[in-house]
């Protein structure tokens, strides 16, 4: 017997156990704890982190002087069932055509907190089917991010005859129009990056990030942003980027626009209340901005 008719025997709920997606960059799904599905992950283990520390001896004390935290690998268990080489060779297509995956991983209960981590799939091993005819096999997930949660922020301004926007939702939590702030509480593990998407028409925007202090770090950029266009600037540590896309899709890199002498060009949310400011020289109509709150262990 599978480990899916084991929970089916004890008739437990969906929200009973703790679910588990794979999600590629178009945002399709594979759910890997669908109780009436065709796969199942279980036994899931390095959900934690590990450190690397190394210590010198100084008479009776050791003094730390490298505290790191290792990459996390991630390993578990798949059953396939009904079809199972079928169901086995979809979910190889699936992994191999992603240009990049994330792993989604949800609480049990009903505080259905949604957590995602970058991955690479390592490895996927394929055995026999047993008795129960359930098709088992291993795999070894290399996480390539700590664990996030994403929250949005979203402004348009609705769009008149024969205007072109960037289809951007209307959202509250923004004022007036030539200033855009959020004021957000990070209460993650580190410093939280953020991807801002702002479009046109925009002239020389700017990018503030104060504190209970004051400013702490500003992006001023002496460009234009057409109708039509976009600009891109993520400060996430494996996508960082300042970009300009035009109505074509082309993208032109704007770090050469940015002020080199600014040590800190791409920052992040500090730990605690921060309020980030998006400001411009005429009306900011259309914005979005994504900040990911990290995590070292969920």
């Amino acid at each position: 017997m599978g480990w899916k008719e084991l929970i089916q025997e004890h008739n437990y709920k969906y929200e009973d156990i703790r679910n588990f997606f794979f999600e590629n960059e178009k945002g399709q799904k594979i759910d890997c704890q669908e109780v009436s599905g065709k796969l199942f992950l279980y036994n899931v283990n390095g959900l934690g982190f590990s450190r690397n520390l190394e210590y010198a001896r100084v008479g009776t004390a050791y003094i730390k002087n490298k505290d790191e935290f290792a990459q996390n690998v991630i390993t578990g268990e798949l059953e396939f069932y009904d079809n199972t080489y079928e169901q086995y060779k979809n979910f190889i297509d699936f992994i191999l055509q992603a240009k990049s995956l994330k792993l989604i991983y949800v609480h049990k209960g009903s505080n259905r907190n949604k957590y995602y981590r970058d991955i690479d799939v390592a490895q996927v091993d394929k055995f026999q089917e047993d008795d129960f005819n359930v098709l088992p096999t291993n795999i070894t997930l290399n996480c390539t991010s700590l664990w996030y949660e994403e929250t949005n922020f979203i402004y348009r301004v609705e769009e008149i005859q024969d205007e072109l926007r960037w289809d951007f939702e209307w959202d509250s939590r923004f004022t007036d129009y030539e200033n855009r702030s959020v004021q957000y509480n990070n209460n993650g593990h580190t410093k939280a990056p953020f991807l801002l998407e702002m479009g046109g028409y925009i002239l020389n925007p700017k990018v503030s990030l104060y504190d209970d202090k004051g400013l702490i770090n500003e992006i001023s950029l002496n460009i234009t942003i057409e109708e039509n266009e976009k600009l891109i600037y993520c400060t996430r540590d494996n996508e960082c980027k300042i970009i300009k896309v035009l109505s074509d899709g082309t993208e032109i890199n704007l770090v050469d626009d940015l002020d080199l002498e600014n040590e800190n060009n791409f920052f992040k949310l500090p730990i605690g209340y921060s309020t980030i400011k998006l400001s411009a020289e005429n009306e900011i109509l259309n914005s979005k901005l994504t900040i990911y709150k990290e995590y070292i262990a969920v």
